[in-house]
């Protein structure tokens, strides 16, 4: 028995019902995936007990020798994966990484731009329900509504018109590549600082199936997990010149003490991310899901853009008369588990959604491939088909567990 079944079995209890969820279903929310054993053994030692407040070589706590070569060991591992001149890995999440940089920057009220988040944007880059637009002046920009691409014709019209500090690039639910030279560009023609928001696309970078913004964009920020498969928490990277700004904007500017356990499991994750094992499950995360994608356009269903780039896809589930809730409901009822989203141009609040949205980071952790892509985008279209019939829902679930069986979670305990 272990030490935690002996001193909290409900607890204990839970984690193996969560444990036995992940193995069981198809996990395809594309923020999703499976940290390695390595990564979350360090994630739960002992530098759990360190308060550490401060940077290496300057702390306001002494005992910290120790816990100073991890984040220094880290740092020097996110800066050569990215090419970046500093890199600061104490931020709690990839929002607070964005906040901490907004706080380091600007002034409360300074203009900023970012992506609308019907098109496809993140909270914190200017929802007015978010902090960011409640103490920044955002102004949005979009995709084109035929093509559901990024218009920089627009944005660029849009920083001359507005004159931003700061223009963001990133998304949450955008399936193309972004043009950071482009975005530098336009950046540069206003006088404003470029910020590229990588959280989603952090892991592609590092595997080179997707263009880095590294020596376009200023500053870079992130979450850690998702397609970089660490812990959850966030980091940045910036040039030299904003290296004591953006320092001070995460401490003291808007966090305490660092979570050293979870800054030991950044550097292992960094030191995976940096392997050629890497490098190919990254661009077979972008093939899975651009076959993923033919299937479901080849079984008629509408692909916000049009089809992928990268690890997500969008379906427009409102062609098929359905809103986002609905579809995302009737494929977890088959252990197919995605999440409602909004589309460009929504009719639909965002707790309903127009669409769905779902990609292959976790399943391609699992080490599938192009041929379980084909099963997998056949039985989503055999539960959108017909979302109230639950029998084939369950025959679909049947498989699945036959599928997930053969394909072990990358460190979940199998039990």
């Amino acid at each position: 028995m272990s030490a935690l079944e002996q001193v909290d079995p409900d607890v204990a209890q839970i984690i193996r019902f969560e444990e036995q969820r992940q193995q069981q279903v198809l996990e395809m929310i594309p923020s999703e995936n499976y940290a390695s054993a390595a990564v979350m053994e360090a994630v739960g030692s002992v530098l759990t007990n360190k308060y550490a407040e401060g940077y290496p070589g300057a702390r306001y706590y002494h005992g910290n020798a120790e816990v100073d070569r991890v984040e220094d060991l880290g740092r020097e591992r996110a800066k050569a994966l990215f090419g970046m001149d500093h890199a600061n890995l104490q931020p709690h999440s990839g929002a607070q990484a964005n906040m901490a940089v907004y706080l380091a920057l600007l002034n409360f009220g300074d203009t900023v731009m970012g992506l609308q988040l019907d098109a496809g944007g993140h909270l914190t880059h200017g929802s007015p329900v978010n902090a960011s637009g409640k103490q920044y002046n955002f102004v949005p920009y979009a995709v084109d509504r035929e093509t559901h691409l990024i218009d920089y014709d627009v944005m660029e019209r849009l920083a001359k018109e507005h004159q931003p500090k700061v223009i963001m690039t990133g998304a949450t639910a955008y399936p193309r590549l972004w043009d950071f030279k482009r975005a530098r560009e336009i950046a540069d023609e206003v006088g404003a600082i470029l910020i590229a928001d990588m959280a989603h696309l952090a892991g592609l970078i590092a595997g080179g199936a997707h263009p880095s913004p590294a020596g376009l964009a200023q500053v870079v920020t992130s979450s850690t997990h998702k397609t970089l498969r660490g812990p959850r928490g966030g980091m940045i990277l910036c040039d030299a010149n904003l290296r004591r700004k953006i320092d001070s904007g995460v401490f003291p500017g808007s966090q305490g003490g660092p979570l050293m356990h979870v800054i030991a499991g950044k550097a292992v994750m960094l030191k995976e991310a940096a392997t050629e094992e890497f490098k190919q499950y990254a661009h077979q995360v972008v093939a899975n899901a651009k076959t993923l994608a033919q299937v479901l356009l080849d079984a008629g269903f509408t692909l916000v853009s049009g089809g992928t780039d990268n690890h997500l896809l969008l379906i427009d589930v409102t062609k098929n008369g359905l809103t986002g809730v609905e579809a995302a409901d009737a494929l977890e009822a088959a252990a197919i588990v995605v999440n409602f989203n909004s589309i460009p141009f929504d009719e639909h609040g965002p707790r309903v959604g127009g669409g769905i949205r779902f990609g292959t980071p976790a399943i391609t952790s699992r080490g599938m491939g192009e041929a379980e892509m084909q099963q997998i985008g056949e039985w989503m279209a055999r539960v959108l088909r017909d979302v109230k019939d639950s029998a084939e829902h369950a025959r679909v679930r049947e498989e699945v567990l036959a599928l997930t069986a053969k394909f072990p979670a990358r460190g979940v305990p199998v039990r």
